[in-house]
């Protein structure tokens, strides 16, 4: 199925071309200009990372050597791309990048898959392995997986097996611990959700899933009063221009798991009026994305319906 086209819009930077950042093709440097044909067309042949950062960002100058040492050292399965996003800062607004550095990678001219933060050079190698289908994962690491396969599709009994059978093994294993919470707060379990939080090593608390899953619990409970979905639907089936209950819906679909559904309310909103609530519907699309974190699933497509919807 092909990917939608980004067409940048006149008004955007038309910065002279970007040149190698290191010498050679595998990482270079790029402008809102050239990010069509040194990400989206690129990515067509071989996946591409991209790094949005700044020179005033402590933990991009940590990350640049380490990312830039694994991209080289993967010898043309994947590229890099930098966007300094002070020089350049529209690709990064318009997809949401709320915090640098963050990184995502591009596979057909899609963003398929993203971190966030001055990861350590192992993570990262662990990164570009999985986006080139490099390693096979460990045990533990397919059960995690497995668990969150089947959250994604909405299977939260097999999920929650999955999860418990790795914290079993591994107590301190912050993706399954994250991973249980995750179901439980879908489940609507926020209590049970909020002790296993409390349960995890002190390092979770740096750890960007903690933040996000928080933020999901906190939209469960802004949502509690919101009324059900028949309601809504009732009313958005009478006028479907009621944007107050097609936005109602969205919290409501997205506080119950229904991830993909809530984005497909607010880009029908901002499809059809993007000044709405003073562009309400792209920017709760935004904190939806915070909160679930830039590798779910839902993330993704929603970053991509939102990238659709900008650049048509």
């Amino acid at each position: 199925m092909a990917g939608p086209t980004f067409t940048f819009s006149p008004g955007l930077s038309a910065a002279p071309a970007a040149a190698p950042a290191g010498g050679d093709d595998l990482v270079r440097e790029t402008t809102t200009r050239d990010f069509m044909k040194d990400v989206i067309e690129a990515s067509a042949t071989t996946p591409v990372l991209v790094d949005f950062w700044a020179d005033w960002c402590g933990p991009c100058k940590q990350l640049a050597p380490m990312i830039e040492k694994v991209v080289r050292a993967a010898k043309g399965k994947v590229k890099l791309v930098k966007m300094n996003i002070d020089h350049h800062p529209e690709v990064a607004g318009q997809m949401g990048i709320r915090s640098i550095p963050a990184v995502v990678a591009f596979k057909g001219g899609q963003p398929v898959d993203a971190f966030m933060g001055a990861v350590p050079e192992g993570q990262i190698k662990a990164f570009i392995d999985k986006l080139t289908a490099g390693a096979a994962p460990s045990p533990v690491d397919q059960l995690v997986a497995e668990g969150e396969a089947a959250l994604a599709a909405g299977d939260l009994q097999t999920a929650s097996q999955y999860f418990s059978a790795v914290l079993q093994q591994e107590p301190d294993n912050l993706s399954a611990g994250f991973g249980l919470a995750d179901v439980c707060v879908t489940a609507g379990e926020i209590g049970e959700a909020k002790e296993i939080l409390a349960t995890l090593p002190a390092e979770a608390a740096k750890d960007p899933r903690k933040a996000a899953i928080e933020a999901r619990i906190a939209l469960a409970e802004q949502t509690a009063d919101l009324g059900d979905v028949v309601e809504l639907e009732a009313r958005i089936t009478r006028d479907p221009a009621d944007h107050q209950a097609r936005f109602d819906l969205a919290l409501i679909l997205a506080a119950k798991g229904h991830r993909n559904e809530a984005v497909d309310q607010l880009i029908e909103i901002f499809r059809k009026d993007r000044a709405w609530s003073d562009d309400g519907a792209r920017k709760q699309l935004l904190t939806f994305f915070e909160a679930w974190g830039p590798k779910d699933p839902a993330t993704l497509y929603g970053r991509r319906r939102l990238s659709s919807a900008l650049f048509s």
